[in-house]
Parts: structure tokens; C-alpha cells; sequence
């Protein structure tokens, strides 16, 4: 095997193993809400776990030697700290599936964006993305008593938001060689937790529980900071050697582990009209992988 196609291959296994994790995180969320603490916390606190523990050897090798400021690298931290902080809200309010797929509505931003940030063309394949993706949209929204096919409750809104802050942070992520893997991910932590404290801001009080916190909860909170650490890590390998277009495919086999995962923990169930719609959006996203790749690569921007 060469080193290209080997690269490559520990790229997908990369986003694919950040799939199984992602299809399968808002059920450890969901015990820290029975717990008694709030997506928001949740978030703060498990981010600010994962941060910690990778600035331990981030500070131990002095690896922030070289690294300059860059307007990029905010970018990156205010789209994936607004898509993580998303996910959770989301996930806790709403059917697991039925928001992961308004949330993988991502193909159609995808598109968009990486045309305007990888110079990556539209095309007709492109264009026509877009309109299976609206499409499987409508099909899954659509009730006739509530007119034209609009989310219908905040988890979806926010599942669609989450879904397009997602792209755009995958876009960046791609555009940004020249940031390490590390510096981006502790990025993404810091981003959560600067989101996270301004909606506690603009929301009041936190409605978690009393401190001190069970041990099992404690255990809990440390156990997905840890997790979230390595698998920001492989994640952000997975982006960085992965086309925009090509990552949002393999990440759609987060779909297949949250079906599973919601039926078997939750007793999710969708209904047909749900799984029409739903293949649509999935088959936008696999069509999505083959939009033609720019012509030349886009610079890297300078901070």
C-alpha cells in the first residue's frame, strides 16, 4: 500500500471511529441530565475536563512555540464549540434521530461552503445535492395541519443549526493546514466553553444540581472528557486529510449507531414519512462525496 492511499485509509478509519462515537455520546449526556445537570453545564464541564487533560502535554512539549494568533483558529473554535453545545441540546430535547438528520442537512452547507472557502466547484451534482437534501427536508417535516415544512420545536431548530455550523467548521478545519491537530482541537474545547458560559450568561442561572456531585457523576464527567479528547484528536486527522465532501459521507455512519442506539436505549421509533424523508437527506449526503474537487488548492490564510 502507499503512503498516499495509506494516509488516506487512516483518515476515513478516523472520521468513521468519530461516527461511532458521536451516533452513540448524547446517551452519556442524557444520564448527566437525569443527574441533574443541564446540556449546558454538561458541556462546560466535559470540555473543560478534555481541555485540561491535552494541555498537560501540550504545555509539557511546548508546543504552542510557533503557533500564531489567527482569526482562523477562533473561527474554528466559535463553530465547532456552537456545533458541540448543539448537538447536546438537541439530542437531550428532541428524537435522537429525527434531529441527527435535520442536523445532516450539513451536505447542503457543505456544498455552499466549501465552493466559497476550498474553491471546491458547485456543478450540476452539487446543485443537485442541495435541492435532495431540501427535499428530504420537506418530505420529513411536512404535516399539513402546520403548512410549509419548517422545524416544528427548538431541538430541531437547533439540530439544523448545530448541522450547519458542523459543515462550516469542517470546511475551516480543511482550509487551516498549517494549525496543528492539537492546536485545533484544544480550540474546539475552549470554543464550547466560551459558548457555553455565554449562554449560561444570557439564560441565568445554571439548573444543575447542588454540588457536591456523586461520585458516579464525577466518574461519568471525567470518563467523556477523556473520550472527547482522543476522539477530537482523530477527528481532526480524519478533516485534515479528508476533502470536505468526502468526510461528511463517511461521518454519516453516525446515523446507523444513533438508529440502533435510540431504539435500543431510548425506544426511539420514526415513522415511515420519517424514513422516506430521512433516506433522502442520507442519499444527498452520499452524492455529496462525489462534487468535484477544486481545480487548485485554496491558499492557506494567514491569521
Amino acid at each position: 500500500m502507499s503512503t498516499t492511499a495509506g494516509g488516506s485509509l487512516r483518515a476515513h478509519f478516523a472520521l468513521l471511529s468519530g461516527a461511532i462515537v458521536w451516533g452513540l455520546i448524547w446517551y452519556p449526556y442524557r444520564l448527566l441530565a437525569q443527574a441533574g445537570i443541564d446540556g449546558v453545564t454538561a458541556s462546560i464541564l466535559t470540555y473543560l475536563l478534555a481541555l485540561a487533560i491535552g494541555l498537560l502535554p501540550f504545555v509539557w512539549r511546548r508546543a504552542w512555540r510557533g503557533v500564531m494568533p489567527s482569526w482562523w483558529l477562533v473561527a474554528i473554535a466559535l463553530a465547532a464549540g456552537g456545533c458541540n453545545i448543539g448537538y447536546v441540546l438537541a439530542t437531550l430535547e428532541g428524537e435522537v434521530m429525527r434531529v441527527l438528520l435535520l442536523f445532516y442537512l450539513s451536505p447542503l452547507w457543505t456544498v455552499l461552503l466549501s465552493r466559497l472557502l476550498l474553491g471546491e466547484h458547485l456543478g450540476r451534482l452539487g446543485a443537485g445535492v442541495i435541492a435532495l437534501s431540501l427535499a428530504g427536508t420537506a418530505v420529513m417535516l411536512w404535516r399539513p395541519e402546520m403548512g410549509f415544512p419548517w422545524p416544528s420545536v427548538r431541538a430541531e431548530w437547533i439540530g439544523v443549526a448545530a448541522g450547519a455550523l458542523f459543515a462550516l467548521a469542517n470546511v475551516m478545519i480543511r482550509k487551516t493546514p498549517q494549525l496543528s491537530i492539537e492546536v485545533k482541537s484544544l480550540a474546539v474545547f475552549v470554543g464550547v466553553a466560551v459558548i457555553g458560559f455565554g449562554l449560561l450568561a444570557l439564560g441565568g442561572e445554571p439548573q444543575s444540581s447542588s454540588l457536591p456531585l456523586a461520585p458516579r457523576t464525577v466518574g461519568l464527567l471525567l470518563g467523556i472528557g477523556v473520550v472527547l479528547l482522543a476522539i477530537n484528536l482523530i477527528v481532526q486527522f480524519g478533516l485534515t486529510h479528508t476533502p470536505a465532501n468526502q468526510a461528511i459521507v463517511i461521518f454519516l455512519f453516525e446515523l446507523v449507531v444513533a438508529a440502533v442506539s435510540s431504539s435500543l436505549l431510548a425506544g426511539e421509533r420514526m415513522g415511515p414519512q420519517e424514513w422516506v424523508g430521512g433516506a433522502m437527506i442520507v442519499a444527498a449526503s452520499l452524492f455529496s462525496g462525489r462534487v468535484a474537487e477544486p481545480a487548485r488548492k485554496a491558499a492557506p490564510a494567514s491569521g
